[in-house]
């Protein structure tokens, strides 16, 4: 994925660098993504005065810096560690993060489907990354299926790969919300009417975002739960499915109830 990337990053760039060398006037840094080499000097390294450049870099550290500028005839890089915010650091981190993850579930693909990165890249990964970004697409294929992926132009055969390893090694974490619906039904085929009524509601409801589990406390009592990717999602889901079991009851003639657990 890295021949993908541009070959020099633009000025107000973050990037993630390793400081190679500490010198008197500052560091010099390699720039992971780029394969490039950069000089942090140490009037950007701190705000506050410095005594020891070590106390603030040191060789082999991982740093979040900024670009400042960039002279690609002369093959100059000039970065900052002080203009960079906590929150910048952060963010770019959890990317770098998920740049790498990505990297390493497209060769699980080309390994599996026998084909070059390079190939598997042009053929469906460049769709992927273009549409969702490239690990965002896996995390999608994990709670969508693979529809998400042939839709956009990916082959199947490749959509099915990115599937099997996406959900390899991928844990997408889900949030759970639950419910109590209390129902009753006097008629002579209430219970069935009752059954009748969990089981549409399931199936209205049968996305692929969301898991929906139905559970018996004790007639007339029964829990509902929802596992999905947010909680906004979730409680949309539960909503739609509790009313649905009530509204069915009620229609069969019964009475029903419904209450969100805490």
């Amino acid at each position: 994925m890295t021949e993908h990337k541009p070959e020099w990053p633009e000025i107000g760039d973050l990037v993630i660098a390793t400081i190679e060398t500490v010198t008197d006037y500052g560091a010099y840094a390699k720039l992971d993504e780029y394969n490039k080499r950069g000089l942090l000097h140490v009037s950007e390294i701190s705000s506050s005065w410095i005594r020891n450049i070590r106390d603030f870099v040191r060789e082999n550290q991982k740093v979040v810096l900024k670009v400042l500028r960039v002279d690609t005839e002369k093959g100059h890089i000039d970065l900052s560690l002080r203009r960079v915010t906590k929150r910048e650091k952060i963010e770019k981190i959890l990317s770098w993060k998920k740049y790498r993850k990505a990297e390493a579930l497209l060769r699980g693909v080309a390994e599996k489907v026998g084909l070059s990165d390079e190939e598997v890249y042009e053929k469906a990964g460049a769709l992927v990354e273009e549409k969702y970004g490239l690990y965002e697409g896996f995390e999608k294929v994990v709670k969508e299926g693979t529809e998400v992926l042939t839709k956009i132009g990916v082959p199947e055969n490749l959509a099915e790969a990115f599937a099997e390893v996406a959900k390899e090694r991928i844990h997408v974490k889900m949030v759970r919300v639950k419910g109590i619906i209390e129902v009753r039904c006097m008629k002579p085929n209430g219970v069935k009417l009752i059954k009748d009524s969990f089981l549409n509601a399931e199936k209205a409801e049968k996305v692929k975002d969301a898991d929906v589990r139905f559970y018996v406390v004790a007639a007339p009592k029964y829990s509902v739960e929802v596992l999905a990717e947010n909680y906004k999602r979730a409680e949309e889901v539960l909503q739609k499915v509790a009313q649905s079991v009530v509204s069915n009851v009620v229609k069969a003639g019964g009475q029903g109830t419904f209450r969100r657990e805490k």
